[in-house]
This record gives structure tokens, C-alpha cells and sequence, in this order.
């Protein structure tokens, strides 16, 4: 990609490297001869004249660059471009959805599941009409559905061929920022960036026989900034897509990458740095910054634990809860919405993730599924206690034809609160990116475990739309 001088910036890589759950994680190694330059300590003059420079961030004082190191003046501030790789680790925590076909017998009615149905995250929070019985109460999407906002997801790249995403992505905001010619669409890394945007705004728009599926916020415009080339992308390109979402005029990034914990030392410092510069560019700009606690089960809020950029200020953390037990059961008399309440379930959906990180540096928690150790070896239920959203797959011919399915992580709790932002912002545009957070923070309700996991609480979107509407 050619080189970016970018204004503006928003948001975070959200660690999500974890037991293999589609996630991805930051490698120790740089990519090739990359390095990010402060130029708070070092002049752009004194860089050798064979130094290239690949993404240009005067905003935020910072230069991405290649070039040997060995010729680069010494005390230059710099630290290798981390190349963030996708995390094979684990089972992964991805099935294709159900077809025509299919017959799910925990669903009320005769012939196959609709897509609707597998949408335990959305049920429980009321976002629209997705039982087989419609017109039952008051639903979020009849207050709003996000009109009038934009949300950028830096990620793999969304496939905008899906009937439940072509009319939200906007193409021509839409970018690539690897070093590859291809466009903003994916590019060898999966689906996972399709999925989160599916998250975010699907308009269950699929006109087949099973249907679609629903995002929180439909009506919302999706800008995808891949920072994705095949399986691997790297630090440099990260920032420099955070600070074009927010010269896009984005009202909030969603970015479910980053880094593994690691331990404190200088790598983590510079990046650290770095981050509270974009973050507070971000908010200078009314940009909100929302990213993934990340998937390594560990307590982030240790001092000899360094977990970026969950711990930034202003940076919006979120962790991952799900249920256990959902459509585990029989055929029920009654509609699907009640496998979510009472002795249905063995726990419910907002009991934290086997999975997800904890500790000081959470805000907020969310739904990204969850599971039981080994189940699926014993359990062919057991994905469906995952999130369900957009994907696309391959052919036997090579096709890539849209599909949906699972998916587990913090990765896929993150969009849901940036869903409930441009809510937010859809009601209030002029909110400041203070006023959001405490919208979202003082109405969370609590879970099981207490802060340690869910941060303020728990997303609730019933109490955040009676709050601001």
C-alpha cells in the first residue's frame, strides 16, 4: 500500500490471542526490517537517506519505517514493528451455520432453523424481533437502529458480498493498509473481521429460507480497514488504519486484534506510548476506542503483566461472557427466548468466559460466548453457546459464497459494545466520548464474579436506551 499521512485515530488492538477461538496475537518477532520511530527523540532529519518511510503519523509523532537498523543513528527511539499473527493455538471455535436443510429441534415450528434463532447474544438483550412468533413487546430497534453513525472495524477485512452486510459497508471509506494490492476485502486471513461486522450490523437481509441474521446496531455504516495480509499483519499498519478511522469520521473502531500479556520492558513502554498518543488524538476528535480484553485467561491488572491496549486510558476494554446449556435440551413447548432465563441453562449468558482475561484493566463485559472444557469432543451442542454472525466460506471450486457461523472470544464481545455506541451516537451525536462511557459503564448491570470480570458491569441495552432516550 502506498504511503498514509493520517490525522486521526481511535482505537486499540484488542488482545485476543487465546486458545485458538479465532483470535489473533502479537509475535515477539518484527516484521522484516520494520520499525516504529518516536519523534519526540529523534529528529526525521537525522533518519539515513535510505530509510523508507511507510506510514507517516505526524499527529502523534510517530513514523513507521523500514531500513537497516544497524545504519540508523544510535539513540534513535525505536522499537521493531511486532508482527501480529494469527494465534493456531487450541481448537478452533468456528463452525459453518446450519443449511436449508437443517433441522434444529429446539425451535417451535415444523422445516428448518432460521438463522435467527441461533442468536442467543441478541435475544437476551431484546434487540429485535427474532422469535418465530413476531410481535412480542417493545424491542431496541424500535427506538433506534444506529442511523446516522459510522463504525470502522480494523481487522481481516469484511466480505461486503453478504446479503446481511451489502448495504451497510461503505466502499468507497473502505481500505487496505497491508503492504499487498488487494482491496479492503479479506484476503487469506478467514472471516473473522466479516463476523464482527456481522456483529456489529447485520440487517438480516438473506431472502432464503432460513433466513438472515441481526446486528445491534443495522443501520450503522460499516467502514473496514483490513490490517490483514493472508495470515499475518503488523503493528505499523494497526495504528496507521486507527488513525485514519478517525479522519473517516468514525464514531467508534472496533479493533478485536493485539498482543498477548507480556512482561513490562521497553517494547511495552514505546507501544504503550504509543497508544495513549492515538487514544488521545481519538478523543480530541470524538472518536471512541472500543477493543478486546484478550483470551489468555489471566489477570491483566498484575503489575508484572502488561496487556496492551486494554490498560491505556481511554482505550474501552471489554471482556467476554456466555452461557452454557443454550438449545443443549429437548424440543420445548414455549419460544426460544426462555432457553436464556431460569434452570435452562447451566449457567447463563452472563457468566464469564472460560476463556476471557480479567482484572483492574476491564470496563465493561459483553457477550463473545463461551464453553466447557472438552465439551466439544463429547457435545455436539456445545457451539452453540458461541456467537453466531456473518462469514463467508470457500467452494470446492474456489468460490467464496456468503455463510454464517461461530465463533468464540473476546473478539466477538467487543463489537457488541461498539454496536451499543453508535446506538448511543444515533440518539446523541453530540455526546462526547466522556458522556458515551459513562452511558454505557452506569447503566451495566452486574455478573457473576463481580467487578474482577465485568469491569463497571455488564452491557445492558434496555437500561442504556431508557437512560438517553
Amino acid at each position: 500500500m502506498t504511503q498514509h499521512s493520517r490525522r486521526a485515530f481511535l482505537q486499540v488492538i484488542g488482545a485476543t490471542g487465546v486458545i485458538g477461538f479465532g483470535n489473533r496475537t502479537v509475535s515477539s518477532r518484527s516484521h522484516r526490517s520494520r520499525y516504529l520511530v518516536d519523534l519526540q527523540e529523534v529528529s526525521r532529519n537525522d533518519l539515513p537517506s535510505r530509510t523508507t518511510i511507510i506510514h507517516d503519523l505526524p499527529e502523534i509523532d510517530l513514523l513507521v519505517v523500514s531500513g537497516d537498523r544497524s545504519k540508523l543513528e544510535r539513540g534513535t527511539a525505536m522499537v521493531p514493528d511486532l508482527e501480529v499473527t494469527q494465534d493456531n493455538a487450541g481448537p478452533a471455535a468456528e463452525y459453518a451455520g446450519p443449511s436449508t436443510e437443517t433441522k434444529w429441534e429446539n425451535h417451535n415450528h415444523d422445516g428448518p432453523a432460521k438463522n435467527t434463532e441461533f442468536q442467543w447474544d441478541k435475544r437476551v438483550q431484546n434487540v429485535g424481533d427474532l422469535t418465530d412468533k413476531p410481535g412480542g413487546g417493545k424491542f431496541i430497534h424500535d427506538v433506534t437502529k444506529g442511523e446516522g453513525t459510522r463504525v470502522a472495524v480494523i481487522d481481516d477485512g469484511v466480505f461486503d458480498q453478504h446479503p446481511d452486510l451489502t448495504s451497510v459497508v461503505n466502499e468507497d471509506l473502505s481500505e487496505n493498509f497491508t503492504s499487498d494490492e488487494y482491496d479492503f476485502r479479506p484476503n487469506g486471513a478467514g472471516s473473522h473481521g466479516t463476523h464482527v461486522a456481522g456483529t456489529i450490523a447485520a440487517t438480516n437481509s438473506n431472502t432464503g429460507p432460513t433466513g438472515g441474521v441481526l446486528g445491534t446496531a443495522p443501520n450503522t455504516e460499516i467502514v473496514a480497514l483490513r490490517v490483514f495480509s493472508n495470515a499475518w499483519g503488523t503493528t505499523g499498519d494497526t495504528l496507521a488504519a486507527i488513525m485514519a478511522a478517525a479522519d473517516k469520521g468514525c464514531d467508534v473502531a472496533n479493533i478485536s486484534l493485539g498482543f498477548s500479556p507480556f512482561n513490562p520492558g521497553y517494547y511495552a513502554s514505546f507501544i504503550r506510548e504509543s497508544y495513549r498518543r492515538v487514544a488521545d488524538y481519538a478523543k480530541q476528535n470524538g472518536m471512541l476506542i472500543v477493543t478486546s480484553a484478550g483470551n489468555s485467561a489471566v489477570d491483566i491488572g498484575k503489575e508484572d503483566i502488561v496487556s496492551l491496549p486494554s490498560e491505556v486510558d481511554g482505550i474501552f476494554s471489554v471482556a467476554s461472557t456466555g452461557p452454557i446449556g443454550f438449545g443443549w435440551g429437548d424440543k420445548h413447548d414455549n419460544n426460544e427466548q426462555k432457553w436464556l432465563k431460569g434452570d435452562r441453562l447451566e449457567k447463563p449468558s452472563t457468566y464469564p468466559s472460560e476463556f476471557t482475561n480479567y482484572g483492574d484493566g476491564i470496563d465493561l463485559s459483553a457477550s463473545g460466548g463461551n464453553y466447557v472444557p472438552g465439551s466439544r469432543d463429547t457435545n455436539p451442542k456445545a457451539h452453540l453457546d458461541y456467537v453466531y454472525s456473518t462469514i463467508y466460506k470457500r467452494t470446492q471450486s474456489d468460490e467464496i459464497v456468503p455463510a454464517y457461523g461461530w465463533k468464540a472470544g473476546t473478539s466477538m464481545a467487543a463489537p457488541q459494545v461498539a454496536g451499543a455506541i453508535a446506538l448511543i451516537r444515533s440518539l446523541r451525536p453530540r455526546s462526547t466520548p466522556d458522556e458515551v462511557t459513562e452511558y454505557l459503564k452506569e447503566t451495566a448491570v452486574s455478573g457473576p464474579g463481580g467487578s474482577k470480570y465485568h469491569g463497571a458491569g455488564h452491557l445492558n441495552l434496555k437500561r442504556l436506551l431508557k437512560r438517553i432516550h
